[in-house]
């Protein structure tokens, strides 16, 4: 262990600023290899500088980090180790489906071997830390980053940013929550766009999953971009003082996202670069990430006494604290190791991973008796996607698409049958040149799997969409096909909730594939074939018009809910031209088996403070295929000091069933389970009657009346 006060101690006042200064691995190999001038060159800082800064971003390789690390050392005095970090979202070299796709298995064993895998490749690569996961609950699809999100539920997003941050500490990797807070609710779905939330809905909603995954012991937390009601979010000393740190408890590092301190002043918070580093520093956040208030501002604060140089001793030595944590000190060059990295990324067990990971995260949101098909049966792969590589996602990390798997690959290795792949067109823009050929080849088949859907850079950070239809060439393709008289199955990459209203009625079957990764085509033939029974259920509700987002099961009732089913209801909360009911709602998922729900009881109608009840339903397999099956656990307080969600999920549970098999499903439902924020602020449950609920999807459920006296 290095004597971390002692160091402190022989730092100078301009060291101890630079180390919370975090810069890109570019900046640092640029320099390395230029002769200083000593003059600051565009954004950077100077090279005799750069030798004191605390953490760089932004490499791909074991190579490059250890370049950049001994660039480093040649420039420090005190020889203090470098931090590496690195958006490892969804894998490092081998690359597995997004966040959102993951969390739709309701598997948390799965999400934790991913995220080992993950770290295990980025270890060997040079990361010591990542900026993952992301725990942002999340409504709207016209934001790109959903796809980094595990959905529209905080009690799913706090489960698998747990499982997460277990994956990346059994691989030796640090983490970061982010984004603190409330990122993930922009007004309109547009990116870095302001967000305006009540407190209580902070409180009950937005913040839960980031304490809850505290619970892990993170090593980082990251702040968000946004205005959180009218202030931006670096300048919230109740959210990154007051609660995080005293209440919360969290004594780790808070770094910012990129360039947010100096985003005051664009926000219209703060005057100059010199105002965002006193009012950032004074809120707790310890390292700025690649702007410079902090380096070229703070040793000012501290020598006019407008900042305490015991606070930045405070905030210095969680950064050095974390740097011995990682064994840094002990091996300042890191612990990338080429010959490493190259036999376990991309390696065959980190592929089978991959390749599990992607056939358990496709959604069945429809089938008419075609899928699954037979696996001497001839296809005919159409659509943009069907021998595209290019299915990683948005946040592809080091992972390369040569080195994936396409659908027309994949379908080929599984059933050795090659087959014929008619594109048709492109996955952007109207040209529909190529959709004569398509049909004309779809002649020889009597199936047609035809690949759809978004590309890869059209989710993610920064792509937030106003129209969330496939393409008009996709569409008319599809149209076509299905004016040919084929069973067609529509296969859809995205990396959020499309409208599909339009696709149903061409599609026979609709497989939900997300951006699946390095092993995407394998895991999608699994599926198609039936070699994996699909089990995945939707973690986001999929809109019938972009004109609904945003749109999530656990909304309030109103005083004026439609009663009839109808679309429209007059003086009813509702739209005059759409159903108010999404699509395909949480939940949803459809498998090559069928299941049902009987004899739902409560082992008592009434529950006093301290005691528990349990509620259980016999599950049982009633098709012809053994298949798994998430029920799930949704409670409502009917009556309350303020008004309760319609539903919200309390638990689940996933099982497998042989054909015929039932099983009783039980969830213990204890106190804490019926709380939340009361009127007078206080986190408690309140008598009355609550509606117990359990079913396949949030739209699906048989419903028990428990009573709660206190």
């Amino acid at each position: 262990m290095t004597d971390v006060k002692n160091l402190l101690s022989a730092m100078t006042l301009e060291e101890k600023v630079l180390q919370l200064q975090q810069v890109t691995a570019g900046e640092i190999l640029g320099f390395a290899i230029a002769e200083d001038t000593g003059v600051r060159g565009g954004e950077g800082l100077s090279a005799e500088r750069l030798g004191a800064v605390g953490s760089a971003l932004g490499f791909t390789s074991a190579e490059q980090a250890k370049s950049v690390r001994l660039a480093y050392l040649a420039k420090s005095r005190l020889k203090i180790p470098l931090l590496l970090m690195h958006d490892v979202i969804h894998g490092c070299q081998t690359i597995f489906p997004v966040p959102l796709a993951i969390a739709c298995s309701f598997d948390e064993e799965l999400a934790e071997e991913c995220a080992y895998v993950s770290a295990k490749e980025a270890r060997s690569n040079g990361v010591d830390v990542t900026f993952s996961p992301m725990v942002d609950l999340v409504r709207d699809a016209r934001w790109g980053r959903v796809m980094e999100s595990s959905g529209e539920d905080w009690y799913v997003n706090s489960l698998m940013g747990r499982a997460f941050i277990r994956g990346y500490k059994r691989g030796g990797l640090a983490c970061c929550v982010k984004h603190f807070a409330a990122y993930g609710c922009p007004e309109a779905g547009r990116e870095y766009n302001t967000t305006d939330v009540s407190d209580r809905s902070l409180k009950e909603f937005y913040l839960r999953a980031y304490r809850e995954c505290l619970k892990e012991e993170p090593e980082m937390v990251m702040t968000s971009f946004n205005l959180l009601n009218g202030i931006p979010v670096n300048g919230r000393g109740d959210l990154l003082v007051d609660l995080l740190r005293r209440e919360w408890g969290f004594n780790g590092v808070v770094i910012s996202d990129f360039g947010a301190v100096r985003e005051m002043i664009s926000h219209g918070y703060c005057r100059d670069e010199r105002e965002c580093a006193l009012i950032a520093a004074q809120n707790g956040v310890d390292i700025e990430m690649v702007s410079y208030c902090y380096a070229d501002n703070l040793a000012q604060l501290i020598n006019s006494g407008m900042f305490p140089e015991e606070k930045l001793d405070e905030m210095v030595e969680r950064v050095l604290r974390l740097k011995d944590k990682l064994g840094l000190f002990d091996n300042p060059c890191g612990f990338g190791d080429q010959e490493e990295a190259k036999r376990i990324c991309l390696s065959p067990e980190h592929r089978a991973v991959a390749a599990k990971a992607a056939a358990e995260c496709c959604v069945l949101l429809k089938n008419d008796g075609v899928l699954p098909l037979e696996k001497d049966e001839r296809i005919l792969l159409a659509g943009p996607f069907a021998d595209e590589k290019r299915i990683l996602g948005a946040w592809a990390c080091a992972g390369d698409p040569e080195k994936a798997v396409s659908v027309a690959e994949g379908v080929y290795a599984l059933t050795g049958l090659r087959p014929t792949v008619a594109a048709g067109c492109e996955w952007e823009g109207e040209d529909l040149s190529g959709i004569p050929s398509a049909v004309k080849a779809a002649q020889k088949f009597s199936t047609a799997v035809v690949c759809i859907g978004e590309p890869y850079y059209a989710s993610g950070e920064s792509a937030s969409k106003v129209h969330l239809n496939i393409s008009p060439a996709q569409l008319a393709l599809l149209r076509a096909l299905k004016g040919s008289g084929k069973r067609i199955v529509a296969v859809v990459f995205a990396g959020r909730p499309l409208v599909l209203t339009d696709i149903q009625p061409f599609a026979d079957a609709i497989l939900y594939a997300w951006q699946p990764g390095t092993e995407g085509g394998t895991g999608i033939a699994r599926v198609l074939f039936g070699e994996t029974v699909p089990s995945a259920k939707l973690t986001m509700s999929f809109p019938r018009s972009v004109g609904q987002c945003p749109i999530y099961y656990n909304h309030f009732n109103t005083g004026r809910p439609n009663t009839t089913g109808e679309m429209f209801q007059r003086y009813s909360s509702g739209y005059i031209d759409e159903y108010s009911t999404p699509l395909y709602p949480f939940g949803y998922g459809l498998s090559y088996t069928r299941f049902s729900y009987s004899n739902l009881t409560l082992s008592s109608n009434t529950m006093h403070a301290g005691q528990s009840v349990t509620v259980s339903v016999t599950i049982t397999n009633v098709g012809e295929r053994e298949g798994k099956e998430t029920a799930f656990l949704f409670i409502r307080d009917k009556y309350a000091s303020v008004v309760r969600p319609v539903a919200e999920l309390r638990g689940f549970k996933k099982i497998l069933l042989a054909p015929g098999c039932s099983k009783r499903v039980d969830f213990k439902i204890t106190e804490d389970m019926l709380a939340f924020y009361t009127a007078n602020g206080a986190f408690a449950a309140e008598a009355g009657e609550f509606e117990v609920s359990v079913g396949p999807n949030a739209a699906l459920r048989e419903t028990l009346i428990l009573d709660y006296q206190p």
